[in-house]
């Protein structure tokens, strides 16, 4: 825990968004669109000012909860996108609680200092992987609508998802290409050129973090070959998206957990 390293503005910002996402998630169904649009977009804007504060700030700081806060914000700009193409969009309630959850988070675990950075191409390396962190995090969000609509449909209830099962399908494998495309990117740069981006004698190496990143871009390849050439659908489509998930969540957030939180190598 490093709560003093926290400018206190990047504090302010980050309680402010913590209480904007907890007031919608709470009170979603008392709020009217227009009010619960300002609300969204002051939590998002609050949660990216505290995004901000870490990352460009002197030092800038980083770790697995800015990793997942940031994973959050990207879901919940996909999201206000979203909502302006299908308003019938329901889910800001469940993302507005994972907001205020993540954003808490980051506060208590701000992450390592990094006091000198080996590249300039690093911040850059880092935003590849973060954001193929968001797209397959949107993706799995996507696959869990799909879920919850395909059981309201087999029950014969009222589609709580508010979009069609084969646009929620269409939507969730265009996120896994997309996350795919750049998850590729990122190892590859990683690869190719690890000791320009980490420093001298920092070569590629089969470390936790590339296990489980390699598993995970495996398991993401698996699915899409599976889609397109044994027409996997449906749930099993949905389960393998989240082992997929899962592994990539435990390559670069569970391994700085363990060293942050676990050992207390910061």
């Amino acid at each position: 825990m490093i709560l003093a390293s926290s400018a206190w503005w990047g504090l302010a910002t980050a309680a402010g968004a913590a209480v904007s996402y907890g007031v919608l998630a709470l009170a979603t169904a008392r709020l009217s669109q227009s009010t619960l649009r300002g609300v969204l977009f002051a939590a998002w804007l609050l949660h990216a000012l505290t995004l901000a504060e870490g990352l460009l700030g002197n030092p800038p700081r980083f770790g697995f909860a800015p990793a997942l806060s940031m994973t959050v914000w990207l879901v919940l700009t996909v999201y206000a996108i979203e909502r302006r193409l299908f308003p019938q969009l329901q889910a800001h309630w469940a993302l507005a609680g994972l907001g205020s959850a993540a954003v808490l988070l980051s506060i208590v675990f701000p992450g390592t200092s990094y006091h000198m950075v080996a590249s300039p191409w690093l911040p850059l390396h880092w935003a590849l992987g973060i954001a193929s962190y968001g797209l397959f995090a949107a993706a799995v969000v996507h696959g869990w609508l799909m879920t919850r609509s395909e059981r309201s449909i087999r029950l014969a209830e009222q589609n709580n998802a508010g979009v069609p099962l084969m646009t929620l399908e269409r939507l969730t494998f265009r996120f896994v290409e997309a996350g795919f495309v750049l998850l590729s990117a990122t190892l590859l740069v990683g690869w190719l050129f690890a000791e320009q981006l980490y420093g001298p004698g920092l070569a590629w190496k089969w470390s936790h973090k590339t296990v489980f990143s390699v598993l995970a871009w495996l398991t993401f390849a698996g699915l899409l070959l599976g889609r397109a050439r044994l027409g996997w659908r449906g749930r099993k489509a949905v389960n393998v998206l989240y082992l997929g998930s899962g592994l990539l969540l435990l390559g670069y957030a569970g391994s700085r957990f363990v060293l942050e939180v676990v050992l207390k190598r910061i």
